[in-house]
């Protein structure tokens, strides 16, 4: 059949040619059935002719036709007409992204207004599972009013031969692999994993979306050699010049943007093209203070007061017993001026762009976590509207980047709404340039969604790309003033407050900055950039303000009674910080008691285990008065006696006679397990090994123990250990990288079956071997306390915020029932549960926290 002017395709008249390439000729034709015009685009005669080649373009045509966004071209049909197969699109009046780059290079602004439709596109796609294989100027269409659209979505697999059976091909739509000209168009553009054959996901896309990021950047082929094989060498195994070089006016952030589109290994590019597609919008929102110096915005709106007090508080006794560890002589000491009075406590504090508004995040009494605003000669606050944030840090243009329940978002001082910008967020803040942000996430973070169950954190700056991950935690990123590095703290253990501060530089090396302290918290740079100050407690003191130099010249800034914590740094030199205490508490209900005992000991005392008859406690102090960065473990009756202290190390698990405590020795790393005697007698060595051993329990039989710990290059997993020696034996499968959230008494009574959590449920998993089964969904926090005594059932613990609800959760049926009901005062956040096989006898932890907001001057 031949096709011209007049020719009919199904309910398509053809009017004129449009062009023509190597997927086939494209016809401008009229739907007589609408009235409208549209792009009708002939396939080859090879493709029409092989039948297995058309079925599988018309299963890829019609999930790309499912396709609906403002920058994908709409497929309308696809058909086939005597021997000519087609396909109906929509018609896009304007001009191919190639014909515009073959003018000169794009201006930056529409250089970012057309990438980021682009992205956007590709973002739509990726999450309905389709990927295009064939990103190029080529098929990138964009109109006089500069909207972009991308072509041939789903097309790309047309001149694939057909694969052998179980294996995808990755094909780009070339038709021959040495043919120059056009051939060249698009092996310019292929990625690695597409040269090497091998199968292609949405990454792809990233590193062909990238070297056509570069090209509209620097006006030339990232890739392009005298031939396609030297092209596709070059994709390979070569970098390209960097943008800097070809095009030193391009933003910074835009030539990160590109580095990471186009790096070789594909975990290294985004883990979503929504995370891609979300960071060249906020350079294109932002341009201006990306490509230049940065724009300060009008100090917000100014606090409304019943009047403006000259304040000078100087507290009688605090400031009395305040010390500097480095006095100048003749040096007046600092002046504290109060800012916050309420009972309660202050999460974060931070500077606005006017140094004198103060914004910070606190929770009042029983009131939820909220933003308020002062300013440094006010007594009295403003509510910002934002119940239930937490306040992370203030951009120079007055945007503060707020979390709640693990989504960032971004909210502007002045009012507005909320955008959100991701999920599984643990800390975050803006670099200098007030454009990017550096977010310390939670490790199994895909895109914008959380992975859940996954060990650690990772430091992101800027977003997407990964300079440093931990199976510990990690908080307080703060990036220097140049944006070259990023100090940050650094936990070695998840959920523990021990930790040092380290800085990672934008290749990824990481350095340790300070020593090691019991708590760490908080990090700000000084105004000259020499320094990065930061809270810190050793060993047998409380917290205090410490700086380190980037070499690594550690000193005191200041202490006094009571706990310091570090906010903010002011430009000026003026300080933010806090001043408070917390402790957490532990609460029983003997055998045979009426009424709860108090049986609280030091300052942080975090539950280990209950002896099955409910008198016996072993504990942890992690606090000041632990008295050693590895912590204390300890043993107390329930009836109240003193308690006595056994040894250092973290307290898991008292063995079923009570004469030994399984006791996590953290130090050296990596952490073992050690037995210590409840009685009379000496420590012994459970394990010597290279596993990093986090917390253990007893098996009932006394003769064997249960741990998670972590081996090299691997993630947590959970082993059995013979206390008679040898390797332990992992019975969670290798490739197992979630983490197992621990449960205090995990083992079954009958020792067959250890209870624990994938990140989404808890599980049976058998000691034995076998298949782990599920047996309860977790919903609103719930958590597993320990088995019963028949082992028929699971106590599950529902912390709510007046009370403690304990489920007994039947294992065969998954029923439940509320099987007690423990009051809680509020406000207070939870330390744990501990229970007695029969229910009846408990010990439950809490946490109280009072702390009030300060104004320095004068630290040096």
């Amino acid at each position: 059949m031949t096709i011209g002017a007049g020719t009919r395709l199904g309910p398509y008249e053809v009017i004129a040619p449009i062009g023509a390439g190597g997927m086939g000729e494209v016809w401008r034709a009229r739907d007589s059935r609408l009235n409208r015009d549209v792009a009708i685009k002939v396939l080859p005669g090879d493709v029409s002719a092989d039948a297995g080649r058309l079925k599988r373009f018309e299963k890829e045509a019609r999930s790309a036709s499912a396709l609906n966004h403002p920058n994908i071209v709409t497929i309308y049909d696809i058909g086939q007409s005597d021997s000519v197969s087609w396909i109906a699109m929509e018609l896009v009046e304007g001009k191919a992204l190639r014909e515009l780059l073959s003018a000169g290079l794009l201006p930056i602004k529409k250089l970012l207004q057309i990438g980021t439709q682009v992205a956007e596109a590709l973002s739509r796609a990726h999450e309905a599972g389709i990927v295009h294989r064939d990103v190029k100027p080529e098929n990138v269409m964009v109109t006089k009013a500069g909207l972009a659209k991308i072509l041939d979505f789903g097309l790309a697999k047309l001149t694939e031969p057909e694969p052998e059976r179980g294996q995808e091909s990755v094909s780009p739509t070339v038709s021959a692999g040495t043919e120059p000209g056009v051939v060249m168009g698009t092996v310019s553009y292929m990625s690695p994993e597409q040269a090497l054959g091998k199968p292609v996901d949405f990454r792809s896309d990233q590193f062909s979306f990238g070297s056509m990021l570069y090209e509209m950047a620097t006006g030339r082929r990232a890739f392009a050699r005298r031939s396609a094989p030297e092209t596709l060498t070059a994709i390979i195994r070569e970098e390209p010049e960097p943008v800097a070089s070809l095009s030193p006016q391009t933003p910074a952030p835009l030539r990160w943007i590109v580095e990471r589109c186009l790096a070789k290994d594909l975990e290294d590019r985004y883990a979503s093209t929504k995370d891609l597609a979300r960071e060249l919008a906020t350079l294109r929102d932002h341009l201006t203070e990306a490509s230049g110096p940065s724009s300060v915005a009008p100090a917000p709106r100014r606090v409304r007061v019943a009047g403006l007090l000259a304040l000078a508080v100087v507290l009688a006794g605090f400031v009395g017993v305040f010390l500097l560890a480095r006095r100048v002589g003749g040096r007046p000491p600092p002046s504290f001026r109060q800012l916050t009075f309420r009972s309660g406590e202050v999460n974060h504090a931070r500077f606005a762009p006017d140094g004198q508004t103060i914004v910070y995040s606190a929770t009042w009494g029983a009131d939820p976590l909220s933003i308020s605003s002062t300013r440094s000669g006010s007594v009295e606050s403003r509510t910002l509207g934002t119940p239930g944030a937490d306040l992370l840090s203030i951009s120079a243009a007055g945007e503060m980047l707020v979390l709640r329940d693990g989504t960032l978002a971004r909210v502007s001082l002045t009012g507005g709404g909320e955008r959100e910008l991701l999920e599984g967020v643990l800390d975050a803040a803006w670099a200098p340039n007030g454009t990017d942000i550096a977010v310390v996430r939670q490790r199994g973070a895909i895109g914008s969604r959380a992975q859940p169950g996954t060990s650690g954190a990772r430091l992101e700056f800027p977003v997407g790309k990964v300079l440093y991950e931990t199976s510990g935690g990690m908080e307080a990123p703060r990036v220097s003033a140049r944006g070259d590095q990023v100090a940050f703290v650094d936990h070695p253990l998840r959920g523990d407050s021990r930790g040092s501060l380290a800085i990672v530089d934008l290749r990824g090396k990481k350095r340790r900055l300070s020593g090691e302290f019991n708590s760490i918290e908080a990090a700000a740079w000084s105004p000259r950039g020499d320094e990065i100050w930061f809270s810190g407690m050793p060993a047998n003191a409380s917290m205090a303000i410490y700086a380190v130099s980037p070499s690594g010249r550690q000193r005191v800034v200041a202490r006094g009674p009571g706990g310091l914590g570090l906010q903010d740094i002011s430009s000026d030199g003026r300080v933010l910080l806090t001043h408070g205490k917390d402790r957490i508490l532990l609460m029983t209900l003997a055998p045979g008691q009426a009424t709860e005992r108090d049986l609280s000991w030091l300052d942080a005392s975090i539950l280990g285990d209950l002896s099955d008859d409910g008198r016996t406690l072993l504990f942890t102090e992690e606090g000041e008065g632990a008295g050693s960065l590895t912590y204390s473990t300890w043993l107390r009756r329930t009836d109240g006696s003193p308690a006595v202290r056994l040894g250092d190390g973290l307290g898991c698990g008292l063995s079923p006679d009570g004469k030994w405590a399984l006791v996590v020795r953290l130090q050296p790393q990596p952490a073992q397990l050690v037995l210590i005697p409840t009685g009379p007698g000496e420590a012994k060595s459970l394990t010597h090994d290279a596993i990093d051993h986090r917390i253990a329990a007893w098996f009932p039989d006394g003769r064997h123990v249960l741990f998670a710990g972590s081996e090299p290059g691997k993630g947590t997993h959970l082993y059995v250990q013979d206390l008679d020696g040898g390797a332990p034996r992992a019975i969670t499968p290798d490739s197992d990288k979630r983490r197992a959230l621990w449960i205090r008494r995990p083992v079954s009574p009958d020792g067959h079956l250890v209870v624990w959590f994938d990140g989404e449920r808890f599980l049976l998993c058998p000691v034995e071997g076998g298949s782990p089964r599920p047996v309860m969904e977790v919903a609103n926090g719930e958590k597993v306390v320990r088995w019963n005594s028949d082992g028929h059932a699971l106590y599950v613990q529902d912390s709510q915020h007046t009370s403690v609800k304990i489920f007994r959760l039947d294992v065969s049926t998954g029923q439940r029932q509320l099987w007690k009901e423990i009051p809680a005062p509020a406000p207070r956040w939870g330390s744990g549960l501990l229970l007695t096989p029969d229910g009846k006898s408990y010990v439950h932890g809490y946490g109280t926290s009072s702390s009030a907001l300060y104004l320095v001057e004068g630290l040096k």
